[in-house]
């Protein structure tokens, strides 16, 4: 017993020599012989520990950017644990929506989960080389380690990380600041640079929601439940076999609210914001880039998409007659040919009907999900019919003239006014003239110091603009008329001129006048 006693206090001896001496044998012993008792060390630690480790590395396979498991994990960790750590790091995250507090290195944070007690360790490692990287993670490389009895493995690998996983994103949403992207000219893009990616984007702080969008209220609460249909039907998306899509069509005259619109449901629905400028886009290969760099839980936009390129999907007339002038010939074949130096200097936008469809209703829709895609126009009449079929703009939303009920929201939010003696006038003329929610609520806003103590002047000065809308467009309309009862006689005249010639004419052949 007393030998048993002095082997094991020499053992345990030779090795606290071993660790003390360990970093000066390092510079004298060879890479690989260092390796190799790194390695046993690690092996025999590993028999005579029953916990488990795994580290999560912060940059991981992605040299440029960050891993997303491990924002997931730190958000997790400051939203779930950070309370029980004794020593926290603040900070005003990039895209956080107020100041984010997070556990700091080397603080040990204990959690549970299912009867399994977990330790979480986050720690940085600095890079001792003297060589400046080009890679943002060489310098200092922070991990977070995750230590368990290796009885818990199973549960740790396929239920505590995907439970942290989706939690620590749940948390990222609830916190990060929504915002506004803008596609950059290609010209641009440098996916090393920051700011010079495929999108760049600003906070997005518009304050528009559904209780204060000028609206019918009927039609209001349906865009609202099939936003809430959308929202939390991934399941059903996936049991019927489509993409997690929804497109809407937003059609009607200028200023009848079609971008508050976008950003009630952006705010509804806490989604960003992809403002896609297609004059922007050279080809339909860089409209697929575009989408594939989009995230989950947004809206692209494309705002009057009628003027924005010629998506007509039809040849061109000028180029047919062309051909056919110059092709009639000998030499003449069906072979595609090279583009000409006119073609190559055109640096017009070479979108296609076919790609725009594509990027809306083909196979790169289904990349990612939780997406809407929105279409605006002026006149929906100019699109191609197969571009706002349902399937692709599932829903078309008619945004018209002020009524009576839109006029009501908007009385209600700029003058606070619920009941009032020219509220039948109102309502008579808004239903004899044409006057868009924005021209409305202009003439209801108090800008004047005399409007601002006096709602009755609001309501008033919107009837005196109420009644010159409507003689204009009385004065329009008989305008109009005049001038197709003034074409209608000039087409009879033309006739009877006509008629007259003709009859002249024959007389002429019949005395045998030439």
């Amino acid at each position: 017993m007393v030998m048993n006693v002095e082997m094991w206090g020499a053992v345990w001896s030779a090795l606290a020599s071993l660790v003390f001496l360990w970093p000066m044998l390092q510079n004298h012993v060879p890479a690989g012989l260092r390796h190799w008792l790194t390695a046993m060390a690690d092996k025999l630690a590993s028999h005579l520990s029953p916990y488990l480790h795994i580290t999560i590395s912060e940059y991981g396979d992605h040299r440029f950017r960050r891993s997303d498991f491990f924002l997931a994990v730190e958000a997790y960790l400051s939203h779930a644990c950070a309370r029980r750590a004794r020593r926290l790091k603040a900070d005003l995250g990039r895209d956080a929506r107020s100041v984010q507090v997070s556990v700091d290195d080397h603080q040990e944070v204990t959690d549970s989960f299912r009867g399994a007690t977990l330790w979480w360790y986050p720690s940085s490692k600095s890079n001792k080389s003297s060589v400046i990287s080009f890679y943002p993670g060489e310098d200092e490389r922070r991990l977070y380690r995750l230590v368990f009895h290796r009885r818990h493995r199973d549960l740790v690998l396929d239920g505590y990380l995907p439970h942290v996983l989706a939690e620590g994103r749940a948390v990222t949403v609830r916190n990060r600041q929504r915002r506004l992207f803008t596609n950059n000219a290609s010209t641009s893009w440098n996916p090393y640079r920051r700011g010079k990616g495929v999108w760049s984007h600003v906070p997005f702080e518009h304050p528009a929601s559904f209780d204060t969008l000028a609206m019918d209220p009927g039609d209001k609460d349906a865009i609202v439940d099939d936003l809430v249909a959308f929202r939390d039907g991934k399941d059903y998306y996936a049991r019927v076999g489509k993409p997690w899509k929804r497109g809407y069509l937003l059609y009607g005259p200028p200023g009848t609210g079609k971008s508050t619109m976008i950003a009630a449901m952006a705010n509804f629905l806490d989604y960003d914001v992809y403002d896609l400028e297609l004059t922007a886009v050279k080809n339909n290969t860089e409209l697929r880039k575009l989408y594939i760099e989009t995230t989950g839980k947004s809206i692209i936009v494309i705002e009057d998409i009628d003027c924005s390129i010629d998506l007509t999907g039809k040849r061109k007339k000028s180029s047919g007659d062309n051909k056919a002038s110059d092709g009639g010939g000998e030499g003449s074949d069906d072979k595609p040919k090279l583009p000409t130096e006119a073609d190559k200097d055109d640096g017009g936008s070479k979108v296609t009907l076919s790609g725009l469809l594509n990027f809306i209703d083909g196979l790169w829709s289904a990349c990612g999900g939780e997406r809407i895609i929105i279409f605006t126009t002026n006149h929906k009449e100019k699109l191609d019919p197969a571009l706002i079929r349902r399937g692709r703009m599932d829903v078309h939303i008619e945004m018209s003239y002020c009524g009576f009920e839109a006029f009501k929201v908007l009385a209600s939010n700029y003058l606070g006014v619920e009941q009032h003696e020219l509220l039948g006038d109102i309502r008579r003329l808004l239903e004899e003239a044409d006057m868009s929610p924005a021209d409305v609520a202009e003439n209801l806003m108090p800008m004047s110091e005399r409007k601002k103590r006096d709602p009755d002047a609001c309501l008033a000065g919107l009837v005196e603009a109420l009644n010159m809308a409507k003689e204009e467009a009385q004065a329009n309309k008989a305008a109009k008329e005049k001038e197709e009862m003034k074409a209608k006689e000039q087409a009879t005249t033309n006739g009877e001129d006509e008629g007259k010639d003709k009859r002249t004419s024959e007389d002429n052949k019949a005395n045998g006048d030439i």
